[in-house]
């Protein structure tokens, strides 16, 4: 046996040495056959090497550097740009990429009720038994959204009628949609707003994606738990705990996707819509355009500075959930990034799960703007020169009407169909308005989701929460499972056992024990916002006053 086996080993050999160096790579001789002849195989060695040396390997190097330093960000812009080629070049080919961008915001639209609802309790009820403090911080919410949305609609009109996009419009159109949506618009009550905050039944909120009622049910959860004994408390908080931390793990699986989902929904769009359709009511898209650009200058960054909120860094980490919203024309689509990226800027969980999802209903600065300048629009178009007075009553109106009804598809438009009708404006504006709506969507909702990231920082400076220490506490935490699961990452590479210390070296009270005295977050624009943390010692405290 072991005869046997040395000769296999030797014909082994023997064969490996009568291989010829010179031959092509990768092209051992047959049994029998004759070497190429010399030149071939210098053509085919000098073939091989072009292709591998100087087209393949650079090519795969370059594209890995892409795949693996470029942001998410970087990438959503180029699909946005490979979805507007195609829709403006190959219409119908854009307009069957549609489920495609339908399937990223279903995906996206999955995990909005347990995300919302297990961040929410966590940051409730995991930070103190004050139920007084949710309800403070309900009422200021409340009131800052009310003061924004009202200068919104104030943009509107003042836009509206320096601008005057109605004027030299020619009406025409079929009106018998904008009754029904008159009709329906009607049947929008302040009690059928109740129902939507509260639910009969909490799974049709959830399944109906009615956020306000899943707000309420979990602000009502979180002060029960608050109420509850520590070790029922405690069982709950770990439940939530761990489902919100794997909420964030989807959220990160799903923003993958976003580049090949928000090119199909643009190419879709612009396929279905064309780009001839920006010629004819031209005026209006810009009109709306200038002033939603003009209340982020005039009334948000000023907020900004009166805040103290980073606007460089806020806009940094902002960009990525406002690119989702105006590529998609989906507030909904860009929630849970919003959510992650405001917690990784320096909001507390509890702020940032409590004031996001209610901005959704209450701050639709965006959305109030636009029907403020669509309902003058009306107006103007029809030749009917309304007196200020009745102006001021269509921002009262709309004030009103535009609060609560974000879980209503073409909410906006339900409602701009009851103002023309309350206020006797011309129907047929409203046809053409909606031929334009997709292009005006993507303007309005990327504001909406600006604005409640800011009111986010805002409300967390107001209660003093701002990367505070609360926010350091939980940052610390989240520090500290990413190091370990890039540790854990690395000892099964390694083949070691798959025991993690906090700090990878062993030292766990390095983060049990430090202070985050000065934090520099630092983001990499991928799906998991934060790459790292860089801590710098805070000053000695000078004794010698």
């Amino acid at each position: 046996m072991l005869q046997g086996l040395k000769n296999k080993l030797n014909f082994s050999v023997k064969n490996n040495e009568e291989l010829d160096s010179n031959l092509p790579y990768g092209m051992p001789p047959e049994e029998g056959s004759k070497p190429y002849p010399r030149p071939v195989q210098v053509v085919a060695n000098a073939i091989f090497f072009v292709w591998n040396n100087i087209l393949l390997q650079p090519f795969l190097r370059t594209w890995g550097f892409l795949a693996a330093r470029t942001s998410l960000t970087f990438w959503i812009i180029v699909g946005m740009a490979v979805g507007i080629l195609i829709g403006n070049f190959a219409p119908e080919a854009g307009v069957q990429l549609k489920p495609l961008g339908d399937a990223f915001i279903r995906m996206i639209t999955i995990i909005e009720t347990p995300l919302i609802f297990s961040t929410l309790v966590v940051g409730i009820a995991g930070h103190g038994d004050d139920v007084g403090k949710v309800g403070r911080l309900a009422v200021k919410t409340i009131i800052y959204f009310e003061v924004v949305t009202t200068f919104a609609l104030a943009v509107g009109l003042i836009m509206a009628n320096l601008i005057k996009p109605g004027q030299g419009v020619v009406l025409f159109g079929d009106t018998s949609q904008v009754e029904g949506m008159a009709q329906q618009e009607s049947s929008i009550t302040w009690y059928g707003e109740m129902e939507m905050i509260i639910p009969k039944n909490f799974f049709v909120a959830a399944t109906n994606n009615q956020i306000l009622g899943v707000v309420f049910c979990a602000a009502m959860f979180s002060c029960a738990m608050m109420k509850a004994d520590k070790k029922s408390k405690e069982f709950m908080l770990r439940i939530n705990d761990s489902m919100s931390m794997i909420m964030f793990k989807f959220v990160a699986l799903i923003m993958n996707y976003a580049p090949i989902g928000i090119g199909a929904a643009l190419a879709a769009a612009v396929g279905k819509n064309g780009v001839d359709i920006l010629a004819n009511l031209g005026k209006l898209i810009g009109s709306l355009y200038a002033s939603l650009a003009i209340f982020v200058l005039v009334i948000l960054i000023p907020i900004m500075f009166m805040a103290r909120v980073p606007i460089f860094g806020f806009f940094k980490a902002v960009a990525q959930p406002w690119l989702i919203a105006f590529s998609s024309a989906s507030s909904e689509s860009a929630l849970p990034k919003a959510m992650e990226n405001m917690r990784a800027f320096g909001c507390p969980n509890s702020l940032t799960a409590f004031v996001i999802p209610c901005g959704y209903s209450f701050n639709l600065d965006g959305t109030t703007l636009y029907l403020a300048l669509a309902s003058i629009f009306a107006a103007q178009a029809g030749n009917i020169n309304l007196p200020l007075a009745t102006q001021l009553s269509i921002m009262g109106t709309l004030m009103l009407s535009s609060k609560g009804v974000a879980a209503i598809p073409r909410a906006s438009l339900l409602i701009l169909a009851g103002t023309v009708t309350q206020y006797n404006l011309p129907y047929e504006a409203i046809p053409m308005i909606m031929g334009v709506d997709a292009i005006m969507d993507m303007g309005r909702t990327s504001i909406n989701v600006f604005g409640n990231c800011l009111g986010c920082c805002v409300m967390s400076r107001i209660e003093g929460s701002f990367r505070g220490m609360e926010w350091r506490e939980e940052e610390i935490d989240r520090r500290r499972l990413r190091l370990m699961e890039a540790e854990r990452h690395q000892r099964q590479n390694d083949g070691l056992s798959e025991e993690v210390s906090f700090d990878g070296h062993g030292n766990t009270e390095k983060f049990e024990h430090q202070e985050l005295d000065d934090v520099v977050v630092v983001h990499d624009g991928r799906a998991d916002s934060v790459n790292s943390i860089e801590i710098t010692p805070a000053p000695p405290a000078n004794k010698h006053r």
